[in-house]
């Protein structure tokens, strides 16, 4: 069977672990403080009758803590820990929110309808919890007259102060006046 690498680098993006335990063989100790399946304490014995307790059960012997002395091993399923590892950590990455910048463009004539549609959806985005960028693009000779776009910016950041803060104020870069607002904190 061949797979290619995109198959391969999505398998272990699925299952990355941030941690691969030496288990069984890999462990590489004289004596070991053992702990039972059920997480009973089952003293200092040596790594050889370690590793007969865990064949005696079927399951594998995990070093969990190779810093302590003597070091500290388990007796568990190691593929089953490893998958409810993946599968704690998939869900994690589920519950993140990706927080995104989306943008609002306009021009420094902007008519009174077309201001109040934008200003309906920046407050949308808002409230969704994302970050807007309002842009006014400058066009030909209308960068001479930047006060108009700087008011533009202003009118949509006194319209929306009731549940937006200004992160960044407007701000002139070429042909672009830009300012970015986020989502005020709950209180």
């Amino acid at each position: 069977m061949t797979c290619n690498k995109s198959q391969i680098f999505y398998y272990l993006e699925v299952f990355f672990i941030k941690q691969e335990l030496p288990i069984n063989r890999q462990i590489r100790a004289k004596e070991v403080q053992l702990i039972g399946e059920k997480g009973e304490k089952l003293g200092i014995i040596s790594l050889q009758e370690a590793l007969e307790k865990a064949g005696e059960k079927n399951l594998d012997l995990v070093l969990v803590a190779p810093n302590a002395n003597p070091v500290v091993c388990k007796i568990m399923n190691y593929g089953k820990y490893k998958f409810e590892q993946a599968k704690k950590e998939k869900e994690a990455k589920k519950k993140q929110k990706v927080l995104e910048l989306k943008e609002i463009r306009v021009t420094p004539n902007i008519e009174e309808h077309d201001f109040g549609f934008k200003s309906k959806n920046a407050r949308k985005f808002l409230t969704d919890g994302n970050k807007v960028k309002i842009t006014v693009r400058f066009r030909g000779r209308e960068v001479n007259n930047a006060k108009a776009g700087e008011a533009v910016l202003n009118k949509f950041i006194e319209n929306l102060e009731e549940i937006a803060t200004v992160e960044k104020k407007p701000k002139l870069e070429g042909r672009n006046m830009f300012t970015i607002l986020a989502k005020k904190a709950d209180k």
